[in-house]
């Protein structure tokens, strides 16, 4: 499932995470960061994990996915990969077409996490720069993705992507992984969609027993295929 959720920072927080990314910002190789077969294809910076830029980046992004209902409908996570921070620019503008790891090791906190689901946060307004779509192949093709500032993509982790070369400007993105509480796409797909329908049910008729019994149906089934 690729999904788009919107205004997960609002124009503060946005403004806030900016001012931490500019150019004073310790952007080092992405490369860094890239498994063997990425490294081939990674040509990009990013922000130093260890820095005290990228801490309070992390509290800035994990403090707002976490209050979205959406995301949290849609992942249904139970860890979430500690926010890293890229940008692409000048002659370090691309990164080809790759899978990401199964499995990561987070420092924040010292975890290892499943890559069920990508995500990427954009923090540049599409306007400032040309090119840098993210590419997502799926089972319907190709994808291709560029979001407003504060906006956000989430799509398997499984999935082959690229991001295009940025040709002026700069494209500057949190990107991180969740893994879930229900590990099959298909389930996470089945369940997300019997939430939405249940919250639009619930809009247009209020409470009745057909959405409460439903909503048994519901945690039943996240009973059945959730790991905790």
């Amino acid at each position: 499932m690729l999904l788009h959720l919107r205004n997960i920072l609002d124009p503060q927080q946005l403004q806030t995470a900016r001012s931490l990314l500019g150019d004073q910002a310790p952007w080092i190789d992405g490369r860094s960061s890239a498994g063997s077969q990425a490294q081939t294809q990674k040509n990009n910076e990013q922000l130093a994990q260890d820095s005290e830029h990228a801490r309070q980046l992390r509290e800035l992004v994990l403090g707002a996915v976490q209050k979205d209902p959406l995301f949290f409908s849609a992942a249904l996570p139970r860890k979430i990969f500690n926010p890293l921070f890229n940008r692409y620019s000048g002659t370090t503008n691309t990164y080809g077409a790759h899978v990401d790891g199964a499995v990561l090791h987070s420092k924040a906190p010292q975890q290892w996490v499943r890559s069920d689901i990508s995500c990427t946060l954009f923090l540049s307004d599409p306007a400032d720069y040309d090119g840098g779509d993210l590419v997502v192949q799926d089972s319907f093709g190709e994808r291709r993705i560029k979001l407003p500032a504060g906006d956000m993509v989430i799509y398997p982790g499984t999935s082959v992507h690229r991001v295009e070369p940025v040709t002026r400007g700069a494209r500057v993105a949190s990107f991180f992984w969740i893994e879930s509480m229900v590990r099959s796409e298909q389930h996470r797909r089945l369940l997300f969609d019997l939430d939405m329908n249940l919250l639009a049910l619930r809009q247009r008729l209020g409470e009745t027993p057909e959405t409460t019994a439903l909503t048994g149906t519901y945690h039943n089934l996240l009973r059945l295929w959730a790991d905790t």
